[in-house]
Order: structure tokens, then C-alpha cells, then sequence
């Protein structure tokens, strides 16, 4: 009796362990919890960020710098970099070195040159809402709408220029027409500031490659103006044919219908001596038929009495 109850006293011991340990494991549970809740509550903005507050996918608010409160697993923040970033347009930069980008710097001017130029584009977040909601890549959309600005500006004046005085001016222009372009795609960025880095003759290599260009447009302009001359020979000449053949088979038109129109009124006009006289018309026609036939056939007209014959020659005549 006195074991029954020993080894009782020890479940009950072991009860309350299990009992206590799960009452710890809860409160460890809880503060947990509450830590997470609490360290999620609050963010910080920095000085030169802005944070987009968001919750189920809605903008809420746009905080500056300073300490915030948010509803933790309901509500996000988006933490967007407000300062002032450069990109290299016609270049990058490789172990301290600027790389030539040819795609980007070779440009062609108005006199039909080529110039290697290289800018230097400073901008940043004017909209951190458009910036992160318009677009995936705000910065790779600028950089391709600055180049086309550039590009659209260089075109503009010749190659002395571009190299030596109108440096200044080109920036300007690029500038005001890349920041108009930003404004109206609405992508939240904004020029800061865009410099000429470098302006220089391309490469032989690209010298020779457009002479090449060029002595196939002159070769093309050759082609076709070689085809224009032929062109203007040989149409007239055509023309002229068209209208013989035009003329010929009017005049042979005109020539068929007076032809139809004669045999119409000589047929008309016999068939009024038919009516008259059936019988001789018939005869006449007759004979007239033979003789177009039979044009040396002899015809002689009896009535029927070989003593009396018209015309009155011999049988025995031979021409």
C-alpha cells in the first residue's frame, strides 16, 4: 500500500511538470508574439528616403523622415530611395576605366558625320508612388528616352559644332525635351542634371564602315536615276506605240463599218430590183456569180432556139 501510494505521488509530480511546461511554452509563445507585433508596428523612415504605406494593394500614405506606426500583416511599407543617382549614356565604367559603348556614344550629325559622345545623366525620385507603381525599371526607361533625346538633338548640328561650341546648348535642349518626356510618361523620375562628358571623330573602324554606307546610297541614288533616264526614253516611246496601235484599229474600225454599211445599201438596192423583176434578178445574180468564179467561162444566153444565140460568134473561135 505504502508503494501505491509512492508511486502515485510521482505521476502527480510528473502531471504538474507536463502542466507547467506547457503553460511555459505558451507564454513563450505569446511573447513572441507580442515582440513580432510590436517590432512590426513601428518603421523608420530615413532622411533621404520616403516610404509608401500600403494595405491590401491600396496606398495609404507617403511618409518623410521619421518614426511610423503600421498594422502589422495588414499593412506594408515600401522604402523608396530619394537621392540623387548618375548613369553614364555612351559609357561605363569597368575597373576604374570608361568603356566606349558604341550602341550608345556613335551618333550621326547633320552634315552626315559621325561623332563619339558620351553624357552624364544625374537624376532622382520626384514621385515615389509613379516610381513604384508605373513601371518595374523607371531607370532603364529614362536612360532609353534620354538617348533618344540625345540622338534626336545631335542630328541637328554638324560635327564641328557638336565637337567644339555647342556643347552647352545641346545639354539644355536634351535636357528640357527629356524632362518634358519624363512629365508626360509619368514614371516619377526627374532630370537633376545632364552633362557632356566627351565629343570626339569616332573610331577608323566606324569611318570606314560609314564611307561603305555612303557609297551605297550613291550607289543606289546611281541605280535609280539610270532607271528614271530609261524610264523617260523609252515612255514616250511606248505612248507613241499605244497610240499607232490606238489609231490603227480605229481607222480599221471606221474602214469595217463604211465596208458593212456599202454591202447593206447594195443589198438593199438589189433587193428593190428583186421585188421588180425576181426571175432576171435571180439570173443576174447567177451569172454574175460564175463569172467571179469562172471568170474565162463563156456565157451564152438562148432562149432556147440554137438558131438564134447572143452574142453571135463561132463555136469553133478560140482566143
Amino acid at each position: 500500500m505504502s508503494w501505491f501510494k509512492k508511486n502515485e505521488g510521482g505521476g502527480t509530480n510528473a502531471a504538474n511538470a507536463f502542466k507547467k511546461g506547457k503553460k511555459g511554452f505558451l507564454i513563450a509563445v505569446v511573447v513572441v508574439l507580442l515582440f513580432l507585433f510590436f517590432n512590426g508596428s513601428y518603421y523608420s523612415v530615413k532622411e533621404q528616403e520616403q516610404a509608401i504605406l500600403t494595405m491590401f494593394g491600396k496606398v495609404i500614405r507617403v511618409d518623410t523622415a521619421g518614426l511610423y506606426f503600421k498594422i502589422p500583416f495588414v499593412q506594408s511599407v515600401h522604402m523608396i530611395d530619394m537621392t540623387t543617382h548618375g548613369i553614364g549614356i555612351g559609357y561605363t565604367v569597368s575597373n576604374g576605366q570608361n568603356v566606349t559603348v558604341e550602341d550608345e556614344g556613335i551618333m550621326i550629325t547633320s552634315d552626315f558625320n559621325f561623332v563619339d559622345i558620351d553624357f552624364y545623366l544625374e537624376y532622382k525620385v520626384s514621385d515615389p508612388v509613379a516610381a513604384y507603381y508605373n513601371s518595374e525599371e523607371p531607370d532603364i526607361i529614362m536612360k532609353n528616352m534620354a538617348l533618344a533625346s540625345i540622338r534626336n538633338t545631335v542630328v541637328n548640328y554638324p560635327v564641328d559644332d557638336v565637337i567644339t561650341t555647342a556643347k552647352g546648348q545641346i545639354q539644355a535642349e536634351v535636357k528640357e525635351n527629356l524632362q518634358r518626356e519624363l512629365t508626360e510618361k509619368k514614371i516619377g523620375l526627374t532630370v537633376v542634371n545632364i552633362s557632356v562628358q566627351d565629343a570626339e571623330p569616332p573610331t577608323q573602324e566606324i569611318v570606314q564602315a560609314f564611307k561603305s554606307v555612303e557609297t551605297a546610297k550613291q550607289g543606289k541614288e546611281t541605280a535609280v536615276n539610270n532607271a528614271k533616264k530609261y524610264q523617260s526614253e523609252e515612255l514616250p516611246k511606248a505612248e507613241a506605240s499605244a497610240d499607232k496601235i490606238v489609231q490603227d484599229a480605229e481607222a480599221s474600225k471606221e474602214s469595217r463599218i463604211a465596208e458593212a454599211q456599202g454591202q447593206v445599201a447594195r443589198f438593199n438596192e438589189m433587193y428593190e430590183q428583186y421585188k421588180l423583176q425576181p426571175y432576171i434578178t435571180k439570173k443576174r445574180l447567177f451569172y454574175e456569180t460564175m463569172e467571179d468564179i469562172l471568170p474565162d467561162l463563156k456565157v451564152i444566153i438562148t432562149d432556147g432556139n440554137t438558131q438564134q444565140m447572143l452574142p453571135l460568134e463561132s463555136f469553133t473561135d478560140s482566143e
